[in-house]
């Protein structure tokens, strides 16, 4: 329902989509749609193509025009509207959908414009083909041929690379080659029409191996061969050429095709899982008394202190992966009010029942609030926090939700052997731990505990996955003071392992995405299926 700007007749309108540049957020032109004639309700066919980085906020403006001349200027035309939004808020919306009002003209209703966002395969599939051959030439003067298959896919200059060798079947002329798997992208370069040859050797000791004959097929034709078989003629064109009465030299049958696709992080988000944020923030007395302006929770009006620029910088990109944006908010190492009991767990919002604090905002308000209420103690504990994600993760196996828990700290931990045992049984869970730590200490246990060097284990037992990512805080602070670059660096540095430790949780287990219907952009041959069958391998 767009604005109508033409007199005589509707709209032509035309979408323009502009990106973000991280260092200095300035917007940058990044495409244009075709221009719709005629009409209010256009379905653009043009497609951005744009590269995902789950650790960045990757923010999007799209502008919409009425198309009045052929003039490139926009300013020439008449503005529709506009929506601004992040490439995260889009892939984690329901099935990666995203209906928003367009906004920009006051008092105006604009309309509104659909996103939806797809991952293009990049042909992520692999096949598993097993083939036979049958009354194949007999060129072994005293036993039959020792027969196999290379396969070579074609170039854009017709030319042709090999990309898969058979073993060797020794002395028959109706050999059965074992099933091998090929990623489709070796086989065809995802081109499913290109053609793929096929030549079919007798193996001989000396290394002359002796032509027999060859056949061609292309991807599109081989996928079918879930549910037929298929049979090709061996053929050698010197014999055709030769002898008039020449049939072939024999025939090779396609027995089985299986198609697997490799799963990625965001099949599981278009599927609908969740990723739940849990932020943990040390209320220790070495943080320095939060009045005086040298401690790390001291409360400038000017600007933020490490703690909430932390928060803010890992919380603002994960809350697009969360569709009630409330987020548990837990302190530790606090006396707390009305008794002074020490506490290593409790809710930042004073709420015990209901911790949950609605966006990073309300997470930053309630850290504020327990500043004012709460005396700073010790010692500095971790595994209770860890323990009270943990908690929740057990509940929810089935991959439809992921939990990321962020510790901010200043230092020494003091439960080091409790902290190891948390994380080794967190490591089976679906869970993942950042640690940001601020201030000028030693941050040794701490890169311990991160795993990278040294797989973590407590009492011999060994964490399943490396779950914990540790980075400190000092070495993102811009001398420049440029913030926004520092952060988003700091975020990307502490997120860019997530997918893969969550891609370990479900395919360890064999999870595999909601509904996620596998629609790329280059579709697959409507016949391919995916049958469960004992010869499929579970990715």
């Amino acid at each position: 329902n767009l604005l109508d700007r033409d007199t005589f007749s509707k709209s032509d309108p035309i979408c323009v989509l502009y990106t973000q540049t991280v260092a200095n957020r300035e917007w940058r032109e990044f495409g244009r749609t075709e221009v719709i004639d005629n009409t209010l309700n256009p379905d653009f066919v043009h497609k951005f193509i744009i590269d995902y980085f789950f650790e960045e906020r990757q923010n999007l403006r799209f502008d919409l025009y009425d198309l009045d001349s052929k003039s490139e200027n926009l300013s020439k035309h008449d503005f529709l509207g506009q929506m601004y939004c992040t490439l995260g808020e889009v892939v984690g919306s329901q099935g990666s959908r995203m209906e928003r009002s367009l906004l920009g003209i006051p008092g105006k209703n604009c309309g509104a414009i659909i996103v939806k966002a797809e991952e293009l395969g990049n042909c992520r599939e692999s096949v598993l083909m097993q083939f036979c051959g049958n009354k194949l030439d007999k060129k072994d003067f005293f036993g039959k041929s020792d027969p196999f298959l290379v396969f070579y896919r074609s170039n854009e200059d017709g030319t042709f690379t090999i990309c898969h060798k058979t073993e060797v079947v020794k002395n028959t002329l109706d050999p059965v080659w074992q099933a091998f798997k090929i990623p489709v992208r070796a086989l065809c370069n995802g081109d499913y029409d290109r053609a793929i040859k096929i030549e079919v050797y007798d193996w001989d000791r000396d290394g002359g191996h002796d032509y027999i004959g060859e056949f061609s097929t292309s991807y599109r034709e081989l996928s079918k061969g879930h549910s037929q078989f298929t049979v090709w003629e061996v053929l050698n064109p010197k014999k055709k050429k030769k002898k008039k009465k020449y049939l072939n030299s024999g025939t090779v049958t396609l027995l089985s095709c299986f198609i697997d696709v490799e799963v990625t992080f965001l099949d599981y988000i278009k599927g609908g899982t969740q990723i739940n944020f849990t932020v943990a923030i040390d209320f220790t007395a070495s943080n320095g008394n939060p009045s005086q302006p040298t401690s790390l929770h001291y409360m400038s009006p000017y600007h933020l202190n490490a703690y909430a620029l932390a928060l803010r910088a890992v919380g603002e990109i994960i809350q697009d992966y969360d569709s009630d944006k409330l987020f548990p908010a837990l302190g530790f190492g606090a006396k707390l009010p009305p008794d002074g009991r020490v506490s290593h767990e409790f809710p930042l919002n004073g709420n015990p029942e209901n911790p949950y604090c609605s966006g990073i905002e309300g997470v930053l308000d309630a850290y504020y609030q327990s500043l004012k209420s709460v005396r700073l103690y010790g010692p500095t504990y971790f595994s209770p926090v860890i323990n009270h994600v943990a908690r929740y993760a057990s509940l929810v196996k089935d991959g439809s939700e992921y939990f990321i828990l962020l510790i901010i700290s200043d230092g020494v931990i003091s439960d080091m052997a409790q902290t190891k045992e948390s994380i080794v049984n967190a490591s089976s869970l679906p869970m993942s731990i950042i640690i940001v730590g601020v201030g000028p200490a030693e941050f040794d246990e701490m890169i311990e505990l991160d795993g990278d060097e040294v797989r973590i284990s407590s009492r011999g037992r060994f964490a399943e996955r490396d779950i914990v990512q540790f980075v400190p805080f000092r070495d993102y602070i811009d001398r420049r003071g440029n913030h926004i670059l520092s952060m988003a660096r700091l975020a990307k540095d502490v997120l860019a392992e997530i997918p893969d430790q969550f891609l370990q949780y479900v395919r360890s287990r064999g999870i595999k995405p909601q509904h996620s219907s596998h629609s790329t952009s280059s579709k697959p041959p409507s016949t391919l299926v995916h049958p469960i069958h004992p010869l499929q391998t579970q990715i």
